[in-house]
């Protein structure tokens, strides 16, 4: 399929005011009717089999299109879904067919990361709801603009950060503002676990079905390489920010929560590739500290330490806590008079006074989470209420991994300007505050 054009965006941008109109009265028929509500997938890799396999149970979603640039993918996903309910979504390449079909309420975005805005501002203006998995772009810029376009075509756009969705979170929410647990002056987030090596492999031929313009959308053309396709993506910045922005940023996020500020002062970053020697360009060795006024909240990662491990799923879903010191996606929260553990998806949360005695738990379950977050996002389709997750939310969040890995590819420390979202005086740092696109996929200034 041919890139974006020019006159696609044309199409969808002076459309759009007529598009929302129409997108309100169809969205206003399901709420009344009670009718089932029309998904469309963008994205058939892991995460997006995973949706599909979570939204084809309900009773009260059609799963109406799959599209993917990879044929084979597609057909898997297709064919897996079929299989396990006779459904029959039409399969697409080139994701604007979904866009151009006015029954469609939602869009599913679990793209790459340097597809998250992109797909996400086109289906707002195609007057789509969206669910677009975390983080929520690929540039602190581009985050931003996800939010612009949310606003102004009324459009519920929600994050997979299943958490926001977790009473157990919202307990412990509360706690800390309680009394007993006292001011917070330091936080420590942890994301470490082992995984293996990308190892080292040359360029090669696009696989056949693959799409591969379409694939690499706003990201610069380079020849085909297997490291940088499915999966290994995540660790190189054309397409991603590592781990910390892939899998960490669900810790990030239930500790900006907790500790409920926007924008630190300022940001310093260690670490750097120490263990693996292959192809990645992110750092498996990684520290972060975002400096606020009366508060220090700090990132530790390493991809390589086989002690350190999230959370085992039947843990998650049980009145079970993790082994603390060796939970590798924990959050640590201390207060002047109390502390905290707590972990991600349902691991759940133990509070300790100041004599080391365990005074509160909360547990979580994984599996209810994750279905009441989906739930939530649905409702939200049919109220126009602002979701749980919700991209601003969710944005702040992810602008902390930026600015963590904008500290560490620098060197140094940065300053952040709250006004701009980006740096005090800093023109290398503020060069990487938005990504250079690539003709036709650009993302306006005005979305």
């Amino acid at each position: 399929m041919n890139g974006l054009t020019r006159r696609d965006f044309l199409r969808y941008s002076t459309a759009a005011t007529a598009t929302v109109s129409a997108a309100h009265t169809a969205t206003a028929a399901v709420a009344g009717a009670n009718e089932r509500i029309q998904i469309g997938v963008m994205g058939c890799g892991g995460r997006g089999l995973f949706l599909v396999r979570e939204f084809a149970q309900r009773d009260d979603v059609d799963i109406r299109y799959l599209a993917d640039p990879d044929q084979n993918r597609l057909d898997n996903c297709g064919d897996r879904l079929e299989s396990a309910t006779g459904a029959r979504p039409k399969r697409v390449t080139d994701f604007r067919e979904v866009l151009d079909d006015g029954e469609v309420d939602a869009i599913i975005n679990a793209t790459p990361d340097h597809w998250h805005a992109l797909g996400t501002i086109l289906a707002c203006q195609a007057g789509k709801d969206v669910f677009v998995e975390k983080p929520t772009a690929h540039s602190i810029w581009e985050s931003r603009k996800m939010i612009e376009a949310a606003r102004k075509y009324e459009r519920v756009v929600q994050v997979g950060a299943q958490n926001r969705s977790a009473q157990y979170c919202q307990h412990a929410f509360d706690h800390i503002r309680s009394p007993e647990f006292g001011d917070v002056h330091f936080v420590r987030v942890l994301n470490s676990k082992r995984r293996p090596t990308i190892g080292s492999k040359p360029d090669a031929p696009v696989p056949d079905g693959v799409d591969y313009d379409m694939w690499l959308g706003p990201a610069q053309m380079r020849p085909f390489n297997p490291n940088h396709f499915h999966y290994n993506w995540h660790w190189f910045w054309e397409y991603s920010g590592g781990d910390i922005i892939n899998d960490g940023v669900h810790q990030v996020d239930i500790a900006r929560w907790l500790i409920d500020r926007k924008y630190p002062k300022s940001v310093t970053s260690g670490g750097g590739i120490h263990h693996f020697d292959d192809d990645q360009e992110t750092p498996d060795t990684h520290t972060v500290n975002w400096e606020y006024d009366g508060l220090t909240m700090v990132f530790e990662q390493t991809l390589w330490s086989p002690y350190m491990q999230k959370t085992p799923m039947d843990v998650r879903d049980r009145e079970q806590l993790p082994e603390w010191p060796f939970s590798g996606t924990r959050i640590e929260i201390h207060g002047a008079n109390q502390f905290m553990f707590l972990s991600r998806h349902g691991g759940g949360w133990e509070a300790y006074d100041g004599d080391g005695t365990a005074v509160e738990v909360s547990h979580g379950h994984f599996t209810e989470i994750t279905t009441n977050h989906l739930d939530h996002f649905l409702d939200c389709i049919r109220t126009r209420n602002t979701p749980l997750g919700d991209i601003e939310d969710l944005h702040y969040s992810s602008l902390l991994c930026m600015y963590g890995n904008i500290a560490y590819r620098t060197g140094r420390r940065v300053y952040i300007n709250p006004e701009t979202e980006g740096f005090v005086n800093d023109d290398e740092a503020n060069s990487m505050v938005k990504r250079s696109y690539r003709d036709p996929w650009v993302i306006p200034e005005q979305v």
